[in-house]
Protein backbone atom coordinates (compact mmCIF):
# COMPACT_ATOMS: atom_id res chain seq x y z
CA UNK A 1 0.00 0.00 0.00
CA UNK A 2 1.03 3.38 -0.81
CA UNK A 3 1.80 6.00 2.03
CA UNK A 4 -0.74 8.80 1.46
CA UNK A 5 -3.77 7.17 -0.69
CA UNK A 6 -6.40 8.89 -3.34
CA UNK A 7 -9.27 7.64 -3.54
CA UNK A 8 -12.17 8.46 -6.28
CA UNK A 9 -15.80 7.94 -6.32
CA UNK A 10 -17.48 8.44 -9.39
CA UNK A 11 -20.09 10.81 -8.83
CA UNK A 12 -22.67 10.46 -11.37
CA UNK A 13 -25.52 8.92 -9.71
CA UNK A 14 -26.12 6.61 -7.09
CA UNK A 15 -25.06 6.04 -3.14
CA UNK A 16 -22.04 8.98 -3.60
CA UNK A 17 -21.87 10.82 -0.42
CA UNK A 18 -22.30 7.49 1.50
CA UNK A 19 -19.27 5.56 -0.45
CA UNK A 20 -17.45 8.90 0.64
CA UNK A 21 -18.12 8.93 4.32
CA UNK A 22 -17.35 4.67 4.47
CA UNK A 23 -14.25 5.30 3.00
CA UNK A 24 -13.42 7.96 5.37
CA UNK A 25 -14.19 5.99 8.15
CA UNK A 26 -12.52 3.24 6.95
CA UNK A 27 -9.51 5.31 6.45
CA UNK A 28 -9.77 6.92 10.40
CA UNK A 29 -10.85 3.61 11.95
CA UNK A 30 -7.48 2.15 10.83
CA UNK A 31 -4.75 5.06 10.64
CA UNK A 32 -4.51 5.02 6.92
CA UNK A 33 -3.28 8.21 5.75
CA UNK A 34 -5.79 9.50 2.28
CA UNK A 35 -8.34 11.75 0.84
CA UNK A 36 -11.29 11.02 -0.77
CA UNK A 37 -13.18 13.37 -3.23
CA UNK A 38 -15.77 13.01 -5.40
CA UNK A 39 -14.55 12.07 -9.22
CA UNK A 40 -16.59 14.78 -12.10
CA UNK A 41 -13.69 15.20 -14.68
CA UNK A 42 -11.63 12.75 -16.64
CA UNK A 43 -8.71 13.89 -15.63
CA UNK A 44 -9.26 13.17 -12.26
CA UNK A 45 -8.37 9.49 -12.82
CA UNK A 46 -4.79 10.09 -14.09
CA UNK A 47 -4.24 11.08 -10.03
CA UNK A 48 -6.15 8.60 -8.12
CA UNK A 49 -4.66 5.47 -6.46
CA UNK A 50 -8.38 3.62 -6.37
CA UNK A 51 -11.43 3.99 -7.42
CA UNK A 52 -15.19 3.81 -6.42
CA UNK A 53 -18.33 2.55 -8.74
CA UNK A 54 -21.26 3.50 -6.88
CA UNK A 55 -24.84 2.04 -7.77
CA UNK A 56 -27.43 3.75 -9.99
CA UNK A 57 -28.91 3.23 -13.25
CA UNK A 58 -25.80 1.52 -15.03
CA UNK A 59 -27.33 2.67 -18.60
CA UNK A 60 -27.12 6.55 -17.52
CA UNK A 61 -23.74 6.29 -15.61
CA UNK A 62 -21.92 4.76 -18.71
CA UNK A 63 -23.58 7.00 -21.21
CA UNK A 64 -22.43 10.18 -18.35
CA UNK A 65 -18.87 8.69 -18.12
CA UNK A 66 -18.75 8.02 -22.11
CA UNK A 67 -19.58 11.65 -22.87
CA UNK A 68 -17.62 13.31 -20.43
CA UNK A 69 -14.08 11.26 -21.39
CA UNK A 70 -14.18 9.18 -17.90
CA UNK A 71 -14.92 5.92 -19.66
CA UNK A 72 -12.10 6.23 -21.88
CA UNK A 73 -9.78 7.40 -19.09
CA UNK A 74 -10.88 4.30 -16.59
CA UNK A 75 -10.05 1.99 -19.52
CA UNK A 76 -6.54 3.42 -19.85
CA UNK A 77 -5.35 2.47 -16.57
CA UNK A 78 -7.27 -0.89 -16.54
CA UNK A 79 -5.59 -1.78 -19.32
CA UNK A 80 -2.43 -0.53 -17.57
CA UNK A 81 -3.47 -2.61 -14.69
CA UNK A 82 -2.34 0.51 -12.46
CA UNK A 83 -5.94 1.19 -11.09
CA UNK A 84 -7.92 -0.74 -8.48
CA UNK A 85 -11.42 -0.59 -8.52
CA UNK A 86 -14.19 -1.44 -6.41
CA UNK A 87 -17.93 -1.49 -8.27
CA UNK A 88 -21.06 -1.69 -6.17
CA UNK A 89 -24.43 -2.68 -7.83
CA UNK A 90 -24.43 -0.72 -10.84
CA UNK A 91 -20.68 -0.41 -10.27
CA UNK A 92 -20.54 -4.20 -10.18
CA UNK A 93 -22.75 -4.41 -13.72
CA UNK A 94 -19.66 -1.61 -15.34
CA UNK A 95 -17.23 -3.94 -14.21
CA UNK A 96 -18.65 -6.96 -15.99
CA UNK A 97 -17.74 -8.37 -19.42
CA UNK A 98 -20.91 -9.86 -20.50
CA UNK A 99 -24.53 -8.21 -19.62
CA UNK A 100 -27.26 -10.86 -19.93
CA UNK A 101 -30.17 -9.40 -22.15
CA UNK A 102 -28.28 -6.52 -23.25
CA UNK A 103 -30.93 -4.50 -25.19
CA UNK A 104 -29.75 -1.65 -24.50
CA UNK A 105 -26.39 -1.81 -25.87
CA UNK A 106 -24.21 -1.18 -22.58
CA UNK A 107 -21.05 -1.48 -22.88
CA UNK A 108 -19.43 -2.38 -20.12
CA UNK A 109 -15.44 -1.68 -18.88
CA UNK A 110 -14.31 -5.65 -18.97
CA UNK A 111 -12.34 -5.54 -16.38
CA UNK A 112 -13.74 -8.72 -14.95
CA UNK A 113 -14.30 -12.05 -16.36
CA UNK A 114 -18.26 -12.52 -14.93
CA UNK A 115 -21.49 -12.22 -17.11
CA UNK A 116 -24.13 -10.17 -14.89
CA UNK A 117 -28.16 -10.20 -14.98
CA UNK A 118 -29.55 -6.74 -14.42
CA UNK A 119 -32.53 -6.23 -11.46
CA UNK A 120 -31.90 -9.93 -10.98
CA UNK A 121 -33.60 -9.70 -6.85
CA UNK A 122 -36.45 -7.87 -8.43
CA UNK A 123 -37.82 -4.35 -8.63
CA UNK A 124 -36.99 -1.67 -5.78
CA UNK A 125 -39.98 -3.12 -3.49
CA UNK A 126 -38.32 -5.97 -3.40
CA UNK A 127 -34.84 -4.89 -1.57
CA UNK A 128 -34.00 -6.43 1.18
CA UNK A 129 -31.18 -7.18 4.00
CA UNK A 130 -29.53 -10.41 4.78
CA UNK A 131 -26.65 -11.72 6.89
CA UNK A 132 -23.87 -13.40 4.61
CA UNK A 133 -20.77 -15.17 4.32
CA UNK A 134 -17.76 -14.03 2.81
CA UNK A 135 -14.53 -16.03 1.69
CA UNK A 136 -11.99 -14.67 4.35
CA UNK A 137 -13.76 -12.79 6.91
CA UNK A 138 -14.17 -13.59 10.35
CA UNK A 139 -17.90 -12.86 10.92
CA UNK A 140 -21.32 -12.91 9.03
CA UNK A 141 -21.91 -9.49 6.56
CA UNK A 142 -25.07 -7.63 6.85
CA UNK A 143 -25.65 -6.99 2.93
CA UNK A 144 -28.29 -4.51 1.69
CA UNK A 145 -29.80 -5.42 -1.55
CA UNK A 146 -31.83 -2.87 -3.58
CA UNK A 147 -33.19 -3.95 -7.56
CA UNK A 148 -29.56 -6.06 -7.38
CA UNK A 149 -28.39 -7.98 -10.38
CA UNK A 150 -26.87 -11.15 -9.86
CA UNK A 151 -23.29 -12.60 -11.39
CA UNK A 152 -24.39 -15.36 -13.16
CA UNK A 153 -21.07 -16.77 -13.73
CA UNK A 154 -17.57 -16.38 -13.86
CA UNK A 155 -14.07 -17.53 -15.92
CA UNK A 156 -10.63 -17.05 -15.65
CA UNK A 157 -9.27 -15.23 -13.07
CA UNK A 158 -12.73 -13.91 -11.28
CA UNK A 159 -13.02 -15.39 -7.91
CA UNK A 160 -16.07 -16.19 -6.16
CA UNK A 161 -16.30 -14.85 -2.66
CA UNK A 162 -19.69 -14.82 -1.24
CA UNK A 163 -22.79 -16.67 -2.53
CA UNK A 164 -26.86 -16.47 -1.30
CA UNK A 165 -27.86 -20.09 -2.29
CA UNK A 166 -26.60 -20.78 -5.60
CA UNK A 167 -26.49 -17.16 -6.81
CA UNK A 168 -22.85 -15.43 -7.26
CA UNK A 169 -23.09 -11.73 -5.04
CA UNK A 170 -19.53 -10.89 -4.70
CA UNK A 171 -16.35 -11.60 -6.83
CA UNK A 172 -12.78 -10.78 -6.97
CA UNK A 173 -10.31 -10.84 -9.67
CA UNK A 174 -6.78 -9.19 -9.21
CA UNK A 175 -7.25 -5.34 -7.86
CA UNK A 176 -10.74 -5.48 -9.01
CA UNK A 177 -13.74 -6.05 -6.26
CA UNK A 178 -17.27 -6.40 -7.43
CA UNK A 179 -20.39 -6.49 -5.25
CA UNK A 180 -23.85 -6.86 -6.06
CA UNK A 181 -25.36 -5.13 -2.70
CA UNK A 182 -24.80 -2.02 -1.27
CA UNK A 183 -21.68 -1.95 1.34
CA UNK A 184 -22.12 1.88 1.73
CA UNK A 185 -25.32 1.57 3.21
CA UNK A 186 -24.65 -0.27 6.32
CA UNK A 187 -21.43 1.12 9.54
CA UNK A 188 -19.90 -1.77 8.83
CA UNK A 189 -16.79 -0.81 7.14
CA UNK A 190 -15.14 -4.54 6.68
CA UNK A 191 -15.70 -4.52 2.91
CA UNK A 192 -14.21 -1.28 2.43
CA UNK A 193 -11.31 -2.45 4.35
CA UNK A 194 -11.13 -5.47 2.52
CA UNK A 195 -10.66 -3.20 -0.53
CA UNK A 196 -7.85 -0.99 0.74
CA UNK A 197 -5.95 -3.74 2.04
CA UNK A 198 -6.18 -4.89 -2.43
CA UNK A 199 -4.37 -1.24 -2.78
Amino acid sequence: MVNKLSIGVIGIQGAISEHIYSMRNTLKNNNISGNVFIINNKKDIDNIDALLLPGGESTTIIKIMNKSGIYNHILKRINKDDLPIMGTCAGCILLSSKIKDNSENIKPLSAMEMQIKRNAFGRQKESFETNIKIKGFSKPYNAVFIRAPIIEKVWGKCKILSKIDKKIIMVRQNNFLATVFHPELTEDTSIHKYFLDMI
